[in-house]
């Protein structure tokens, strides 16, 4: 696994509008039909990534404890399922259902979606306000597989918290750190 830090976006940036298919379904998903009223939480992901795998816990936590509150959460993997078929949508929709994901597992299978974000690893995490600008581009928390930190995601709770206090975003964001995504 290659060690992937997430690239640098600007705050305030809007999120580009995409339609993806939601693998869970096989439904089409378009960004301004499923965007929270509150905000909008974005995570590039993967189902073998051991970043991933380690995250999982605390994302559907994340989901299921802020959704009633207006945050919607939208998973995409951009991942190259010719070279990694583990990544495929067939795959994907076995997985979402496994670890039971609350929120849609789309497939970006042309890589455009994961360019116009600039997403760099897994896990990618991003959270946006109920206009799409951008408010937070980093980590998760401190925990990474191996490093005995307690899973918390703290950093993207206290991002989703601020959006709620209307307070300013987080000025020193620690990017996320993951294997890189698969290209073609």
């Amino acid at each position: 696994m290659a060690l992937t830090e997430s690239n640098n976006l600007s705050i305030g940036t809007v999120a580009p509008n995409f339609e993806l298919l939601n693998t869970k379904d096989n439904t089409t998903v378009n960004l301004s039909e499923v965007k929270g009223l509150k905000g909008t939480a974005i995570f590039f992901i993967c189902n073998h990534c051991p970043f991933v795998v380690h995250v999982n816990e605390e994302l559907i936590k994340l989901a299921n404890d802020y959704s009633k509150k207006g945050i919607s959460f939208i998973a995409i993997s951009s991942n190259d399922a010719n070279k990694y078929p583990q990544d495929g949508p067939e795959k994907m929709k076995t997985h979402a259902e496994k670890v039971g994901y609350p929120f849609p597992y789309l497939f970006d299978e042309t890589q455009e979606v994961a360019k116009a974000y600039d997403a760099a690893c897994t896990p990618d995490l991003y959270l946006f306000d109920d206009e799409l600008k951008l408010v937070y581009h980093g980590q998760l928390d401190d925990s990474r597989p191996g490093n005995e930190k307690p899973l918390t995601g703290k950093y993207f709770r206290n991002a989703i918290n601020n959006l709620f206090d209307q307070k300013s975003p987080i000025e020193n964001q620690k990017p996320s750190i993951g294997c890189n995504i698969k290209w073609k």
